[in-house]
């Protein structure tokens, strides 16, 4: 038997806007169901149960941003978030709450397929991957079987995309990873995003790993290339 469509779920107020994102999904072969206010993609988010939300940050009824950080208490469901405001603190503020990705309005049909067929896969393949070995430098011990890390013998919490973000450069300790690949492994090959989303991720992984300047330095940025773990 052939496996089901991936579920997406569009809480988008307008309707002419809805309807495109709707049909181009479902050309797609996606299966789509539409909310048009934050309360109502709330609802339909706990009956459905979505592969993946698409979310705009202005709604009736309940913001995106308040609908964003909702879903992420009770899921690791990617959400990309649809916005037409084009300052960074929107942008900052839907991916400090989880989001994995935006899309700044106005918006072609083609990039929004390819941010979600990006999130899916990268979501599918996390799920499928055989975990490995705990990984340690300094303080910090990050057990990707358990999806658990461990920062001066606490537990932090880590999003799913700052998790895997963060098992990506422990596992390459020492090793230069540019930005270009970060973007790569963690948001797909045809990502279309700027790398804002990055930034903010990266910025929220050493708050919680309490990296500041040294001794304590442990995520170290090599200008204009990327990033690179070191344990001194």
């Amino acid at each position: 038997m052939p496996a089901d469509p991936p579920r997406i779920l569009v809480i988008e107020d307008e309707p002419s806007l809805a309807d495109s994102i709707r049909y181009n999904l479902e050309l797609e072969g996606y299966d789509v169901v539409v909310a048009k206010t934050g309360r109502k993609g709330m609802e339909r988010f706990r009956k459905i149960a979505p592969s993946l939300v698409l979310l705009d940050v202005m709604l009736p009824e309940m913001s995106g941003l308040d609908v964003c950080r909702l879903i992420r208490s009770q899921s690791d469901v990617p959400i990309i978030m649809l916005t037409a405001r084009s300052s960074e603190g929107d942008v900052v503020a839907g991916l400090e709450l989880g989001a994995d990705d935006y899309v700044t309005k106005p918006f072609s049909m083609r990039e929004l397929v390819s941010r979600v067929r990006a999130n899916l896969r990268r979501a599918l393949e996390q799920e499928g991957e055989d975990r490995g070995e705990e990984l340690v430098i300094g303080p910090i011990r990050l057990n990707p079987g358990r999806h658990e890390v461990v920062v001066d013998g606490e537990v932090v919490e880590f999003r799913p995309k700052e998790f895997q973000l963060l098992e990506f450069l422990m596992s390459r300790k020492g090793r230069l990873v540019t930005r270009e690949r970060l973007i790569d492994e963690i948001w797909g090959s045809d990502y279309y995003g700027d790398t804002k989303t990055l930034n903010v991720h990266i910025k929220r992984i050493r708050a919680k790993i309490g990296d500041k300047k040294k001794p304590r330095r442990w995520l170290v940025t090599v200008r204009g290339l990327g990033y690179k773990f070191v344990d001194e």
